[in-house]
């Protein structure tokens, strides 16, 4: 059965699986495995880039084009494994949490959740794919425990399944992309001091047109917003600097083939302007919240990897910033040639938490 997953409860299959994360730039492919003493290893991954409106605000508008790309990836990795994790974006998801008594069997607490969802999903439930999973034991109610509810349109998720299923995958796995990118968050931050206890840890992915905050401590989710900056800005800067077009000033931008000024005029200003509004977005946390600071900035996504920009953050807002390695600590399959997707690598954040899906059980 193909469910909207958000957590360990649910059956996974042990058969490899791959992340497959769709975005409005580009989709992104990871394929972990394990060596023999339980290790993750990165097997596969590739980036294969999207023109503009084949995929907007998390909608596939160019069907046919985009399981074409699905297509190219799928040879350009080598991959054979057919199952696929996918996900879909938050806005496209109703999630909350609940507290349910503990020692409900599965079908008492799939009847209890129906009952509670009708509260919170502002459609039919026969309109919504809706999942549950148990996050834990309740911290304000002994006896019971957390659950938190997904539900999205069932077209939301018939669209990512006909894409994937078009492109000769088999889908087993929907997720969230901000649950899956937490996912593989968890392994970066507990190589930070102190294993990442009690660290409050901003989490900035940086996509195309918009990018996504997420504050962490200790596994809890504790702020989130969606913020309107992203990396097109400085694609902008291209076509108005060197009167590129749109297309030429993305391919350029990706391949690395820019003019000898581009630093000076384009890179550096674009650098000051991005550092000074994730500043800007920590100062609107600091304000809605009662934290004053965080311990740790952590920058995904395809534009974080940009010169300079790490030590810009960090000069912005006085807090140590780093450029997140989902693959660090992996050993590499004879497949992945890693000095080639060293500048990738923080794209693939989401991917890697989809991957990553295939080990929980």
């Amino acid at each position: 059965m193909f469910v909207l997953s958000t957590g360990s409860l649910f059956s996974r299959q042990p058969a490899p699986l791959i992340g497959l994360d769709v975005s409005s730039s580009s989709l992104k492919l990871v394929e972990l495995g394990r060596d023999r003493s339980g290790n993750l290893t990165l097997e596969r991954c590739g980036i294969e880039p999207l023109e503009r409106g084949w995929v907007t605000d998390g909608n596939i508008e160019k069907f046919d084009e985009v399981v074409g790309a699905t297509r190219r990836l799928l040879g350009k990795t080598g991959t054979r494994t057919k199952n696929v994790a996918m996900a879909l974006p938050a806005s496209a998801v109703i999630s909350k949490k609940i507290i349910l008594p503990a020692g409900l069997s599965e079908r008492e607490m799939e009847v209890q959740v129906e009952s509670e969802a009708n509260q919170y999903i502002p459609f039919p439930l026969d309109e919504v794919t809706l999942d549950f999973c148990v996050a834990g034991p309740s911290t304000t109610s002994i006896g019971d425990v957390e659950v938190v509810i997904a539900a999205s349109r069932k077209e939301k998720v018939e669209d990512r399944q006909g894409m994937a299923e078009a492109a000769g995958l088999s889908p087993v796995v929907m997720d969230v992309e901000n649950y899956a990118a937490r996912l593989a968050t968890g392994r970066v931050v507990e190589r930070l001091p102190g294993g990442g206890a009690d660290a409050v840890i901003a989490l900035f992915e940086i996509g195309a047109a918009t990018s996504g905050l997420q504050v962490l401590r200790n596994d809890d989710l504790i702020y989130e917003r969606e913020l309107v900056f992203g990396g097109a800005q400085l694609t902008q800067l291209l076509v108005r600097q060197y009167g590129f077009t749109q297309d030429e000033a993305e391919n350029k931008k990706r391949a690395g083939e820019l003019p000898r000024d581009y630093s000076n005029v384009v890179l550096a200003p674009y650098v000051e302007s991005l550092s000074q509004e994730i500043d800007r977005a920590l100062k609107f946390f600091f304000t809605s919240t009662p934290y004053n600071r965080v311990d740790h900035i952590l920058l995904a996504g395809g534009t974080a990897s940009l010169e300079g920009l790490r030590e810009a953050v960090t000069k912005y807002t006085a807090f140590p910033c780093h450029v997140v390695n989902p693959f660090y600590g992996m050993a590499f399959g004879r497949a992945v040639r890693e000095k080639k997707i060293q500048r990738e690598v923080p794209s693939y954040l989401t991917a890697c938490g989809l991957a990553m899906r295939r080990f929980l059980r």
